[in-house]
């Protein structure tokens, strides 16, 4: 790769995560119209950026139907009002989408194909269940190539507390209490309202503004967690709680070539150093990160040690507490999820990679202390992906 064609990410936002179902509050939003407002959110906050120079539009979704289908890329492009000369694509790599529209993109750029992209991603839990009308190949189970539990998440979850039986109930209770708080107090301090762009929604009780993320619970309490019911397993330890929820929202971002930033005087916020993808047994699938983690690392010439920020997507407690506990982390480690994650802020499942890039970001301003930071999150049937990241405010270490 040249210097010239060195992958930034300029800037990312996203819309307020709701709750899935009818009593969510984009139950009466259509997904495309969600991806569309982020699109013009992001385009809005950047009117450096000439519409016309945009080479590709890569949005995500995992189950591509009905509102959420119809090759999004193009037509969110169009809505979002890109020139007609601009292209676009949908993708799916399951709860890895906007990661993978990211890491495609960047491909792209790095080879010379694009300057300037925009990927993102978006699911409407609430109007397409995970697997919806899915009709998977009945040799899966029949061979045995994968068991019945690799199609549910959950079980997959109470597969990898199974595995690592010290990964208990209690730890990942506790995790996911500290989730709930460290968002609470990112709220509190402003550091997560300045990358949501508001969402007008209707609602049973008529138009509705959505400025913040609707699934977290401050009120939660380590006894209250303790108390929820094992939905996939009697007597398990995967509960509501300590799991991410069912939710509707869209991410984007847009990354560049170095040159390109350059030239059209594009704010720095990120540059991409590596990344990768890994495949696992599906029955526990929670434990892609790892491999993709250590593979992203190989490709980059790094040590976990040189990671000063992780931003890891939190499908389950017990996933992420993996994966803290392969490279020796602390539960609590303040590196880790600062300010929170899956398990309060919500996963719409498609989306929820680039809110990780967009985390990692403002952490990075905050941290010039810090070098490099990841990204990485589990994939159903199996995968992780894991992409490394530079900070351009890096000052050296304190």
């Amino acid at each position: 790769m040249t210097a010239g064609n060195r992958v930034v990410f300029v800037d990312g936002v996203r819309t307020p995560f709701g709750r899935a179902g009818e009593k969510g509050m984009y139950w009466q939003t259509r997904a495309d119209d969600l991806i569309v407002k982020a699109m013009m959110g992001l385009l809005e906050r950047n009117p450096a950026v000439p519409a016309e120079e945009i080479d590709e539009v890569a949005i995500a979704a995992t189950t591509q139907q009905g509102d959420q289908g119809l090759t999004l890329g193009r037509t969110a492009g169009i809505l979002a009002g890109l020139p007609r000369h601009v292209p676009g694509y949908a993708i799916d790599r399951m709860c890895a989408g906007a990661m993978t529209a990211v890491t495609t993109t960047a491909g792209g750029i790095a080879m010379g194909a694009y300057n300037i992209v925009i990927a993102g991603g978006v699911e409407h839990m609430g109007r397409h269940p995970m697997g919806f009308n899915a009709d998977p190949n009945p040799r899966f189970l029949a061979e045995k190539l994968v068991s019945a539990d690799a199609l549910n998440m959950g079980a997959t979850a109470e597969r990898l507390h199974d595995r690592f039986p010290h990964l208990t109930k209690e730890r990942a209770d506790a995790y996911a209490l500290r989730s709930q708080q460290k968002v609470a107090a990112a709220y509190a301090a402003g550091l997560i309202q300045p990358d949501l762009i508001p969402v007008s929604a209707k609602t049973a009780e008529g138009w509705t503004l959505a400025t913040v993320d609707e699934a977290p619970r401050p009120e939660t309490t380590l006894e209250g967690l303790a108390a929820l019911k094992t939905p996939f397993r009697p007597h398990g330890r995967v509960t509501a709680g300590n799991a991410s929820g069912l939710n509707d929202g869209a991410t984007v971002c847009m990354l560049a070539s170095e040159q390109a930033a350059e030239e059209f005087g594009l704010g720095i916020k990120m540059t991409m150093v590596s990344f990768a993808f890994a495949g696992v047994e599906p029955e526990v699938m929670g434990i892609g990160p790892v491999p993709a983690t250590e593979k992203a690392l190989r490709k980059a010439g790094l040590d976990i040690t040189d990671i000063g920020l992780f931003e890891v997507n939190e499908a389950f407690a017990v996933q992420v507490l993996a994966f803290l506990d392969y490279f020796g982390i602390a539960d609590d480690d303040p590196r880790v999820n600062e300010y929170g994650g899956a398990i309060a802020l919500g996963h719409p499942l498609a989306s929820s990679g680039v809110r990780l890039m967009i985390q990692l970001a403002h952490q990075f301003e905050r941290h010039p202390e810090v070098r490099y930071g990841l990204t990485t999150m589990c994939i159903g049937l199996g995968q992780g992906g894991t992409v490394i990241w530079e900070n351009p405010h890096y000052k050296g270490a304190k």
